[in-house]
């Protein structure tokens, strides 16, 4: 009720609070026990009234109702506080007219909160209602509907205060801008994700000093004790139920397969929103541990946010299955065998991998594995920290990747995605025991992934391949490779096997690329019998750089007898759309006429120049022919004019001629 309408006006706010004698009593005999986790803090500052309604008005200095200091730009607060022998409390705040209630700003968010007969406010247990079906049913990666980009501008707000004091002065600047329980816990999460640093050595040591609320503030370092503790600290003083649930994890030092007992490794926190639970993990939405150095980066990670109960429990196992928020539960053996997805493989828009356990055995020598995403994206693999041993093909929506490990045992094979980002991230990782190895499915070292053309290699401008499939298989070790090419782009190949010193310029010598109508073609001679990777770049004729490695097709050939020489070697003024019907091969026989056919756009003449030189001449179907004796000479050029009024000729093909 207001006194007055004048400047030195105050306003008088009460707070009832009924409690039974038991619990009054319980208040003055138990006071330096620590408190229920789920009971409102008590008072220690002020004056505690005495009973049969005894009364005494006391300043509101010390500490207030959360044992915090008084705020010091309310000095003229008062409260008087006094219990009956029914046992009801009745607490009397004076203060300046124009400031908030300093009691009605501590009780008023923590009347949402149940409670229990004795006044203590403990959160209902997880029932029917909380658990989502399992397995995960695609529809979000959240366990409620969120739009992340409402929360843009809170989140800014939230990861730039600072602490000024004590929690609860930072919890309520926190909520300036948070007008709904969703959005105090959203404050909270965004706060201790970008201010709390992962502390190594408490976690090593298990030091619980260090995971005091008051000391976490101070440090700004914790684990994830610490943490949870935290997050349901700050919850509590904001009015919003929330829990600490501890149980096993699969984080830092994790590996794929272990089997988990003994003392729980991890805790993380439940959230009463719109009449459900909800589940987050602050200490692994804020960074992550480097496990080479061990050492802490803050690296913020949205998916432990509210996450969705069936992707929860790929990574944490709760003590209580009821915490799952799953119908039916996980258990501990389903938990440990289920194969892990990292965070990142959601975050990157997976949505399932195949197999779906984390260790998987060889079948004559070859494993696959399967990736399904919701949009295009690119992928690569390691087995065993090396690019090797593997085929790996994009698809439209996903990957497909056959892994031939080179030795019998385990191996660790890694899956890596890059999605909207410029950064391949690990999302998937398996152990791959191989008791069988066909050596004759030894791959090139330098077959780099992807295999086959795809999406990309169409987004990088090259279309409608003749061979959509990664795999060739010529008998006669020759092949012919074409696909259509988007104006203004170049494409460069090369051909890379592992038998024979083979030089960068050899390296394109095995190949002979023609472009017409904005088709090019490749035409391959392999040296030998064996397995070949034939890469193909592309850059913008027009831009500065250099080409890019788009895809590369995996050639096999069993023939032992097949042994082609290379190609001539083509000089600058070769264009692309120029074709070289024959001589093919780069190597001339000897003492020999040799006949040519070329045909050669914007010129004015061509010749062939040896020991003497032989004009080709053009005919009615625009090729330019002729013929010319290798007698006497080691090399053979094809020379052009490009205009009639001069006299220079230009190098475009050369040839070697044989040793008698």
């Amino acid at each position: 009720m207001e006194l007055k309408k004048d400047s030195n006006a105050v306003s008088i706010d009460m707070l009832l609070i009924v409690h039974s004698e038991k619990r009054r009593a319980a208040h003055g005999t138990h006071s330096d026990r620590q408190a229920d986790p789920g009971a409102l803090p008590q008072r220690r500052g002020g004056l505690q009234g005495v009973g049969n309604g005894i009364r005494r008005w006391q300043k509101f200095e010390g500490n207030d109702v959360h044992g915090n200091l008084a705020e010091k730009q309310h000095p003229q607060t008062q409260v008087i506080t006094s219990y009956d022998n029914q046992g009801t409390q009745l607490t009397v705040e004076v203060h300046p007219r124009d400031a908030m209630p300093q009691l009605l700003k501590k009780f008023s968010l923590a009347k949402r909160l149940q409670g229990d007969k004795n006044g203590n406010t403990r959160p209902r247990q997880p029932g029917a209602k909380d658990a989502h079906v399992y397995p995960w049913d695609r529809s979000s990666l959240k366990s409620m509907p969120l739009d992340l980009q409402e929360f843009e501008k809170l989140d800014t707000y939230a990861s730039q205060v600072t602490v000024k004091s004590g929690l609860d002065e930072l919890v309520s600047d926190l909520l300036q801008e948070a007008h709904s329980d969703l959005e105090r816990v959203r404050v909270i999460w965004i706060w201790i994700c970008h201010h709390i640093e992962y502390d190594i050595e408490a976690a090593q040591e298990k030091d619980r000093q260090a995971f005091k609320p008051t000391d976490i503030l101070r440090t700004q370092k914790t684990n994830c004790d610490g943490y949870a503790g935290l997050f349901e600290k700050m919850c509590r003083i904001a009015g919003v139920q929330c829990m600490t649930v501890p149980g096993y994890s699969k984080g830092f030092g994790y590996q794929t397969g272990q089997s988990f007992s003994g003392e729980f490794d991890h805790a993380w926190n439940a959230v009463y929103l719109e009449g459900r639970w909800h589940l987050l993990d602050s200490t692994w939405g804020s960074g992550l541990v480097d496990s080479a150095t061990s050492k802490f980066t803050f690296l913020y990670n949205e998916f432990y946010f509210l996450t969705h109960p069936a992707l929860f429990i790929e990574d944490h196992f709760p003590d209580n299955k009821n915490w799952q928020l799953l119908k039916p539960p996980q258990s501990l053996k389903q938990f440990e065998n289920n194969m892990y997805h990292k965070s990142e493989f959601y975050n990157k828009g997976m949505l399932s991998a195949h197999p779906e356990t984390s260790v998987i055995k060889t079948v004559n020598g070859k494993a696959t594995v399967t990736v399904e995403s919701c949009a295009p994206t690119l992928f690569m693999f390691m087995l065993n920290g090396k690019q090797e041993h593997g085929l790996l093909s994009l698809r439209k929506n996903g990957m497909k990747l056959d892994i031939y490990p080179p030795t019998v045992g385990t191996h660790k094979l890694q899956i890596f995605a890059k999605g909207k980002s410029d950064i391949y991230s690990s999302v998937l990782e398996y152990t791959l025991k191989c008791n069988y190895v066909d050596i004759g499915v030894r791959l090139p070292a330098e077959l780099h992934q992807p295999v086959g053309p795809s999406w990309f290699s169409e987004q990088m401008g090259i279309m409608k391949p003749s061979h959509p499939d990664p795999i060739i298989h010529t008998s006669d070790g020759r092949c012919s490779v074409s696909f259509g090419v988007e104006e203004g782009i170049s494409v460069l190949a090369s051909l890379h096997g592992d038998e024979g010193p083979i030089t960068e310029e050899t390296q394109r010598r095995y190949i002979f690329q023609t472009q017409r109508e904005k088709r090019a073609e490749l035409k391959v001679q392999l040296p030998q019998a064996g397995k070949f990777a034939l890469k193909i770049f592309v850059k913008k004729r027009l831009e500065p750089g250099n080409y890019v490695f788009v895809f590369n097709y995996l050639l096999c050939c069993t023939n032992t007898k097949v042994n082609w020489p290379m190609f001539p070697e083509s000089f600058g003024n070769w264009g692309q759309d120029n074709e070289l019907l024959e001589p093919l091969s780069g190597v001339l026989p000897a003492n020999r006429n040799v006949p040519f056919k070329l045909k050669l756009h914007g010129i004015a003449k061509a010749l062939v120049k040896g020991q003497d030189t032989w004009p080709l001449t053009l005919n009615q179907e625009g090729y330019w022919e002729g013929s010319c004796n290798t007698a006497g000479c080691q090399e053979v050029y094809v020379m052009v004019l490009e205009n009639a009024n001069h006299n220079f000729y230009s190098y475009i093909l050369k040839y070697k001629v044989n040793a008698q």
